[in-house]
């Protein structure tokens, strides 16, 4: 089980939930999107919140600016996370807008808002879990899409709630993160997606 545990941090990175998210949302109302336009959206993601960071932190790590993709310091946080804030403010002004993809829109835009507040925590040189932040958001999201539709099922907030504390777990196992680290991420993964999910439940 602790060769097992590491795995998720790597499948369950913050980078892929976007992906996973969209994926997610665009298979529930696969109805309302023509093929075209659903690889359009996916395209669209792929490379501002995947293709994009990656060169990022390549860049970052051949300047010796960032260690590893997981990026324990809170220092090195910094940069990763005004960049993910800018690529979230770009997509949800330009890309995922309210009038056409209303869930997704306010989904980017509580990550936006998890984004800023671990910025600030970074800055005052405190660590959040970002794997807790994403997942947690991510739970939120699934959840509140699950009611949205009226899908009443059960199994993808269950499976959803288990990979949370899976994360958590493989996280603690890699000694990346304390309780307290993962909890403060738990939250603002969790809270600005609640706050949002009024808007559009």
């Amino acid at each position: 089980m602790k060769k097992i545990l590491p795995i998720f941090s790597y499948i369950l990175h913050p980078v892929f939930i976007s992906m996973y998210a969209t994926l997610f949302y665009l298979f529930y109302k696969g109805d309302v999107f023509t093929n075209q336009e659903k690889y359009f959206v996916l395209f669209q993601i792929l490379i501002i919140t995947f293709i994009v960071p990656l060169l990022f932190f390549l860049l970052l790590r051949s300047t010796g600016n960032v260690k590893s993709v997981m990026i324990h310091e809170t220092s090195q946080r910094i940069i990763p996370l005004v960049l993910q804030c800018f690529l979230f403010i770009l997509l949800v002004k330009r890309s995922i807008v309210i009038t056409r993809y209303p869930e997704l829109h306010f989904f980017f835009l509580g990550a936006l808002f998890s984004s800023l507040i671990a910025l600030i925590y970074s800055l005052f040189k405190i660590k959040a879990s970002l794997h807790m932040m994403a997942i947690s958001g991510f739970t939120v999201f699934v959840i509140g899409l699950n009611m949205h539709l009226q899908m009443h099922n059960p199994y993808w907030p269950a499976l959803l709630i288990v990979l949370t504390g899976v994360t958590a777990s493989s996280r603690l196992e890699m000694n990346a993160h304390t309780y307290k680290e993962l909890f403060i991420g738990f939250i603002i993964g969790i809270l600005p997606q609640a706050l949002f999910m009024y808007l559009w439940l």
